[in-house]
C-alpha cells in the first residue's frame, strides 16, 4: 500500500498532495480568525496599532527573546525613536542603552543601520517589496515575509519555529523537526495559506471579534499566536486551540510530542552572561556619564581570563569602547 505523503514531511509536496492540506485548511479558517479576533493577545504592534516600522522594530527584538520581555522595551524605544529617521541620528550609547536586557545587543546596532538606509533610500518609508526588504541590513527572509504579511497585508508565508511547529503537527500529524526552515517547510505553508481574495487586511486585521475573514494576514498572525500560546513544544493545551477538532497530531495521539525539540540552552556562567554583565555595567556608567575604571571591571567577573576575552568581543563586536587608559566606555 503506498504510503500517504502528507505523513512524510521532508517530502516535497505535489499539487496533488497539497490539495487536500487546503481543502483541511479551509475548514480550519473560520475558528482560527475567530480565535485571532477574541482571544489573541493585544500587544501594542498588533490589529494596526503601529506603523510598518513600528512591526519591523517588534520583529527584531523578537528574535530569540519572549514577547512578554519585548513589550517594555518596544514601547520606550518607539516614543523615542517612532521613527527610522529619528533612530538614524541616535548615538550607539543611547541605543545600546535602550536595548537594556534583551539580549543580542548587535540586532540593536544593524537596526540602526537598516534605519539609515530607509531613512535616505527610501525618504524615512520603510519598503514594502521582498526584494527591497531583504536587502536591508539585518532583515531576513522570515523579518521579509513577516513584515509583509503582518505590516502590508501581503499574501505571503509566514514560517517561524511556532509556525512551523502548529503546521506539522495540526496538517501532517508529525513533530515538528529542528532546525533551519526546509522546502517542505514552505510548501506545506503556502499550500494551507487561505487566498485573499480581495479582502484587505486593514478591515480583517482588527479587533472586531465578529469579523471571521481569514485573510492570510490573519492567518499567519493567528497561527504563531496559537504556536506561542497553545501549542507548544512540551506541554500544548489542546482543549484551548481552535485547530483541535482537524488536528492530525492529536488525533495519531501526539507521536513523538517534544522529542525534536531545541534542548534548552544554559545562561549561567556563559560567554553571553558576561558580555551581558559588562554592557549592563556600562549602561549604568554611562547614565552618569561616566566610563568604567579597571578596578570596576576586574570585579564583574571571577574569571579574569573569560572577562578578557568577552570585552575584546564586545569591542569587535563594536558595542564598547577601549579608552588608551585601559576603561570602557559604551561608543
Amino acid at each position: 500500500m503506498q504510503q500517504d505523503s502528507q505523513s512524510l514531511p521532508e517530502e516535497h509536496l505535489t499539487e496533488e498532495t497539497s490539495q487536500p492540506l487546503r481543502e483541511l485548511a479551509t475548514l480550519t479558517r473560520d475558528n482560527v480568525a475567530l480565535f485571532w479576533h477574541s482571544c489573541a493577545r493585544d500587544l501594542p504592534w498588533r490589529f494596526g496599532h503601529t506603523t510598518p516600522w513600528g512591526v519591523l522594530v517588534c520583529e527584531v527584538m523578537s528574535q530569540q527573546t519572549q514577547m512578554s520581555r519585548v513589550v517594555p522595551y518596544w514601547l520606550t524605544w518607539m516614543q523615542t525613536w517612532p521613527d527610522a529617521q529619528s533612530l538614524a541620528h541616535a548615538t550607539s550609547a543611547e541605543i545600546i542603552t535602550a536595548w537594556g536586557r534583551l539580549g543580542y545587543p548587535r540586532r540593536a546596532l544593524r537596526l540602526q543601520s537598516c534605519a539609515q538606509v530607509v531613512a535616505t533610500r527610501y525618504r524615512n518609508k520603510l519598503p514594502c517589496t521582498y526584494e527591497e526588504l531583504i536587502a536591508l541590513p539585518g532583515v531576513g527572509d522570515y523579518t521579509a515575509s513577516a513584515i509583509l504579511s503582518f505590516a502590508y497585508g501581503k499574501h505571503i508565508a509566514v514560517i517561524d519555529t511556532n509556525i512551523r511547529r502548529v503546521l506539522m503537527r495540526a496538517f501532517t500529524g508529525t513533530e515538528s523537526h529542528g532546525g533551519s526552515t526546509t522546502q517542505s517547510d514552505r510548501e506545506l505553508a503556502a499550500a494551507v495559506l487561505p487566498e485573499d481574495n480581495h479582502v484587505t487586511a486593514a478591515t480583517a486585521n482588527t479587533t472586531n471579534t465578529t469579523n471571521t475573514t481569514c485573510t492570510s494576514s490573519v492567518w499567519n498572525q493567528a497561527i504563531m499566536e496559537i504556536g506561542a500560546t497553545i501549542c507548544t513544544a512540551r506541554s500544548p493545551q489542546c482543549t484551548a486551540c481552535p485547530l483541535q477538532t482537524w488536528c492530525r497530531f492529536k488525533a495519531a495521539g501526539f507521536p513523538g510530542l517534544g522529542r525534536h525539540t531545541r534542548p534548552q540552552q544554559h545562561f549561567a556562567g556563559t560567554n553571553r552572561q558576561v558580555r551581558g554583565i559588562i554592557l549592563q555595567a556600562l549602561r549604568e556608567a554611562h547614565k552618569k556619564q561616566q566610563v568604567l575604571q579597571r578596578c570596576e571591571i576586574n570585579n564583574l567577573w571571577s574569571n579574569q581570563t573569560q572577562l578578557g576575552e568577552c570585552i575584546a568581543s564586545l569591542n569587535h563586536d563594536s558595542l564598547i569602547t577601549i579608552l588608551p587608559d585601559g576603561t570602557l566606555a559604551l561608543p
